[in-house]
């Protein structure tokens, strides 16, 4: 019993911790990423951006979305002094962007509202900046890949940009690699090897897919309607496969502990034979001798699957609460900030999580019972009874 229940409280709180690290992920690349995007399929690239607000209208007479804003998003190379790094370019309007992404919130020096049109500012990510060694107010070179052919060859566009932000998000990836600049600013450095259209945020964003199917089958033909889960699938497909192997790893323990029970049940049913026997040879049939023991082993199932729901779910929703009395008391932080982006074990108890992990355990412990109930209900009480 005592086995079960560990085995059910210790899939609970580890498969509840990696949805909490997923789902705090996942909301840190979210408050940078956008919901839906909306740009051309093929030709101009850049219609889509000079008729974002008509497309923000069109999209949001589906109720799911909240609001709209135009951008720009390119790759380019920063150079500071000998320093060169690559950077993801997004072109965004302060003014919209505050309504669909968190960005704003997120500089930490600076201000979001310095990217206004024609000033060549540009916002950095902390890592990045510091990678290039700069500050506020200080040059960087952007170079974009397009360029032009001229008998001394290839010459790249270049344009100087002035560092008047630098945002932390807290996700390292677009930390270092990610910045900002008006979207106006990006279409003149871009032209054609930037990719322009519509960023949307909706109400809940886990409906992004069907929101997008029914964004493209509305809006006009010639656009591409994408959402965030295709954006990032790698990712996310990567997560559900670690979690569904841990399921299956961590389920062993709940099996470990079931072929305990089956155990248990064999040997009562060998110490219980003569038992057996008389209750036989008093007219009890093979059901029901066999009943009591998948009755035995039922219980032992349910109280220990009860057991560790209980005490799975204590954990789970208590773990800000328990890591922290653990850490103080052994002087030992397991999630050290200056290496780790999360600084406290987040998480994610989920309701279907919970019952699948319940249901397992009680088929495992019912099947543990079938067997010793089988043989108990195949001992035959003449034979018993003259050997003992």
């Amino acid at each position: 019993m005592i086995g079960i229940a560990l085995g059910v409280a210790a899939l609970i709180v580890v498969l509840s911790v990696m949805n909490g690290f997923q789902k705090e992920v996942r909301d840190r690349m979210l408050s940078v990423l956008p919901h839906i995007e909306i740009f051309a399929a093929s030709g101009d690239r850049g219609a889509a951006l000079r008729d974002w607000q008509r497309l923000t209208q069109l999209a949001q007479q589906n109720k799911a979305v909240l609001a709209g804003a135009p951008y720009v998003s390119a790759q380019a190379m920063l150079a500071r002094d000998q320093v060169l790094r690559g950077a993801q370019v997004r072109g965004i309007d302060p003014a919209a962007e505050a309504a669909i992404s968190e960005v704003g919130r997120q500089v930490r020096r600076g201000s979001i509202e310095s990217l206004t049109s024609g000033s060549y500012h540009i916002v950095l990510g902390f890592a990045l900046a510091q990678n290039l060694g700069v500050g506020l107010n200080d040059p960087v070179l952007m170079m974009a890949p397009q360029g032009s052919v001229s008998p001394a060859g290839f010459t790249p566009r270049m344009r100087q940009f002035t560092v008047s932000g630098i945002f932390e998000s807290g996700h390292f990836e677009y930390d270092s690699s990610m910045v900002f600049v008006h979207v106006d600013d990006a279409a003149r450095v871009f032209r054609e090897s930037g990719q322009g259209g519509v960023r949307l945020r909706i109400q809940d964003m886990q409906q992004a897919p069907q929101v997008a199917r029914q964004l493209a089958d509305s809006l006009p033909p010639g656009l591409v309607v994408s959402d965030w889960s295709q954006n990032n699938r790698t990712w996310f497909a990567a997560v559900q496969t670690e979690k569904r192997m841990m399921f299956l790893i961590l389920v062993l323990i709940i099996a470990v502990a079931a072929f305990n029970l089956l155990s248990s049940l064999v040997m009562a049913v060998n110490d219980k034979q003569s038992d057996i026997a008389i209750l036989r040879s008093l007219g009890a049939t093979p059901r029901e001798i066999a009943r009591i023991f998948v009755v035995q082993g039922g219980l032992i199932g349910v109280i220990g699957t009860l057991l560790g729901v209980g005490g799975g779910m204590l954990i789970a929703y208590n773990i800000d609460v328990i890591v922290p009395a653990i850490e103080r008391a052994l002087g030992f932080q397991f999630l050290p900030k200056d290496i780790y982006l999360i600084s406290q074990l987040p998480s994610d108890p989920r309701r279907a999580d919970i019952l699948i992990i319940g249901m397992t355990s009680l088929v495992l412990s019912f099947l543990a019972t079938l067997y010793p109930s089988w043989r108990a209900s195949r001992l035959q009480p003449a034979e018993v009874l003259r050997h003992d």
